[in-house]
């Protein structure tokens, strides 16, 4: 079961001086030895992850894609360490998962139009906890550009994949993640991203620099008003048998699961 977030934050982890603060800053910290690092600096990161002093508890690694050489040297160096929750980038065959022993968590990074399309299988395996789409690499996949309009709003392929992430994880009562909002100066919209993440039923949201931490808790976060009616619906429902009448409003389960999940984020 996946029980980080709302705000997860991407940390290089060729940068070990920020560790300790990125941790302190967020959620929980993704040590990155993917994208944000270069190839000749992941050896050196790889040592970092290992050589480590923070909790484990709130700390995802992310490795690189399984098809690549980098992927078996950064299983190689996770054993060593305390860490095991892990991102697995680029994600497209479940049956790669098996190289993880059943020690480990898996949030599966579906972000090529490969790992989009089978999402439902990746979801499917026992050591998946959680998925995680990815934009820009989507769009790569596709021989695409941009995965966003000028105005900031995300092409119709991106809404696609985004949605297609968050069911095949709702179908097998696993988290979905939603991807980082790359414009770091553009809050107004990462706060609008986000509210319309939790609306739609992601369970976090990553982000990629520490001031983008506090727009996606703020809108995970609900307000006291809709506190307080969860808490009187669901109070209301144990007098009620069946489909009720609360507040001009007809409640039935699928309102209660609704009210029991705000009451979760509070």
């Amino acid at each position: 079961m996946f029980t980080l977030g709302p705000a997860l934050l991407f940390c290089p982890a060729d940068r070990p001086d920020r560790f300790a603060g990125a941790l302190q800053k967020s959620d929980a910290v993704i040590l990155d030895l993917e994208d944000a690092v270069l190839p000749a600096a992941k050896a050196k990161a790889r040592e970092n992850i290992v050589a480590a002093d923070v909790d484990p508890a709130r700390v995802i690694v992310r490795v690189n894609a399984p098809d690549t050489r980098d992927f078996i040297k950064d299983l190689e160096a996770l054993s060593r360490t305390s860490f095991r929750t892990v991102m697995v980038a680029k994600s497209e065959d479940p049956s790669a998962f098996d190289a993880f022993d059943a020690t480990y968590s898996l949030i599966a990074l579906c972000e090529t139009a490969r790992g989009v399309h089978r999402s439902g299988d990746i979801a499917v395996h026992q050591r998946t906890t959680a998925l995680m789409w990815g934009a820009e690499d989507l769009v790569a996949s596709l021989g695409g550009m941009s995965s966003r309009f000028a105005d900031g709003t995300y092409r119709d392929v991106a809404r696609f994949a985004r949605a297609q992430v968050l069911v095949a994880a709702g179908a097998q009562g696993k988290t979905a993640i939603d991807a980082v909002h790359l414009d770091i100066d553009d809050l107004d919209g990462l706060a609008a991203e986000a509210a319309d993440a939790v609306a739609s039923g992601f369970g976090a949201t990553a982000c990629i620099h520490p001031k983008q931490v506090e727009a996606i808790r703020e809108a995970y976060r609900p307000d006291p008003a809709a506190v307080e009616w969860a808490r009187a619906v669901l109070v209301a429902a144990d007098a009620e048998r069946g489909v009720f009448r609360f507040e001009g409003r007809m409640v039935d389960e699928p309102v209660l699961r609704h009210a029991r999940a705000v009451l979760g984020r509070a």
